[in-house]
């Protein structure tokens, strides 16, 4: 009976969270032969193609995912402008946890997992991924303190702790926003070493500010995106009217990056890259038409911006193509052997294609993200302006007692 009773209650938690649950088995169990036989056991990674599918995916884009908290908090604590209070907490917690996510994946990326922590007493002051590995420790650290009031206001006993975080959190939010502002665009300084590699599509001295520019558009989209996601699946109201001033806000910080990005190239002399690169013009076409061209017009129109499926389906392409970029930027466009077929060279066969394995990590870890938001949502006051209803004391309706017989 009791065996009966707990499988009706697992199975009742919904089609969703069982899904995430097996993707994230599978990942562990991968994870657990990547830790017991080593990386070669699960990837097809190797001294000559050290860069793959996880660099792209977990690295690249999940650090630019994130970038919508760093966005939010400046907006209302720097900037002081409240109404945007409401996207601010699931903004943070969006980034907080798309900053884990990148950590884990490192652990399982990194030939040497457990000395992760060596940049931290080994500074090589010429490369740009200490300051990277720097700036992501920090800033996951800024991103705790910030997210923790709201872990501490579900407890009475610990509301003090919250309010003492709130009354000194300006300095952290500054301090987030310049981390965030220079590991956003580091990421962009990382590939400015390999000039002979990297497509001159792509490669320019002034990556690091696509990067960030493009960085900008991607946390838009991505406060969109998890508000409405997030309205659906919890049967919440969606603040349309401030996700409608972000969609106003798109077409601008992407047509700063289209000028940027064709300025630079006809500076260079290499517009004629666009049509005469076989592949890389096509990759480098879908890009700037699925992620810029196309938002731009779409929230242009005004109904797109206040609907809720044109904020939607706006944000999720404008993701895909900036998301495209990224791995255009740190792995189609750079030059490598082909991958279907194996190169001779002096340090061996020279082969890369993202094994299955590797998929099934990265959607583990990605799943796991979208499991703990779920339950950090369900469980504590992400969703700030609802927890203030439900916590506020309803007036109590004094009811006059009904007359009596010896009253009458």
């Amino acid at each position: 009976m009791k065996l009966s009773i707990t499988l009706s209650k697992f199975l009742r938690i919904g089609t969703l969270p069982l899904v995430l649950i097996l993707l994230m088995a599978i990942a562990a169990v991968v994870a657990f032969t990547r830790y017991a036989f080593g990386i070669g056991a699960i990837s097809d990674l190797s001294y000559s193609y050290p860069w793959g599918f996880w660099i792209s995916f977990d690295l690249f884009t999940g650090v630019v995912i994130s970038s919508g908290g760093f966005l939010m908090a400046g907006t209302v604590y720097i900037l002081r402008i409240k109404e945007f209070e409401p996207l601010l907490r699931p903004s943070v917690l969006t980034a907080f946890l798309g900053y884990i996510m990148v950590a884990v994946a490192l652990l399982v990326d990194l030939g040497q997992p457990l000395r992760i922590w060596y940049m931290m007493i080994h500074w090589n002051h010429t490369s740009v991924l200490l300051e990277i590995g720097i700036c992501v420790m920090s800033y996951l650290t800024v991103l705790a303190i910030e997210f923790a009031p709201v872990v501490l206001e579900r407890f009475p006993t610990l509301h003090e702790i919250a309010h003492l975080i709130h009354k000194f959190i300006m300095p952290f939010v500054i301090l987030g926003v310049v981390l965030s502002t220079l590991h956003q665009s580091s990421l962009g300084s990382l590939l400015l070493i390999q000039p002979q590699k990297l497509h001159p599509l792509w490669w320019t001295p002034i990556l690091p500010i696509l990067f960030f520019t493009s960085a900008i558009s991607v946390g838009l989209s991505m406060i969109i995106l998890e508000s409405s996601l997030s309205s659906r699946y919890f049967q919440r109201g969606l603040e349309t009217h401030l996700l409608t001033k972000l969609a106003k806000a798109l077409p601008i910080t992407l047509g700063v990056y289209l000028v940027l990005k064709f300025g630079e190239l006809a500076v260079a002399g290499d517009l004629g890259y666009l049509f005469t690169s076989s592949v890389m013009s096509a990759l480098f076409w879908a890009e700037i038409l699925i992620g810029v061209v196309i938002p731009i017009v779409w929230f242009s129109i005004k109904k797109n911006q206040t609907s809720p499926r044109g904020l939607l389906t706006g944000a999720v392409i404008t993701l895909l193509g900036l998301i495209l970029n990224r791995f255009n930027v740190s792995w189609f466009a750079v030059k490598h052997p082909d991958p279907l077929f194996y190169v001779p060279t002096f340090m061996g066969n020279v082969r890369y294609f993202p094994t299955l394995p590797e998929v099934a990590v990265s959607i583990g870890i990605f799943s796991a993200g979208i499991m703990a938001f779920g339950l950090l949502a369900k469980y504590f006051p992400v969703f700030e302006t609802e927890h203030e209803a439900e916590t506020t004391p309803v007036p109590i309706r004094r009811l006059h007692p009904a007359p009596t017989v010896a009253d009458d």
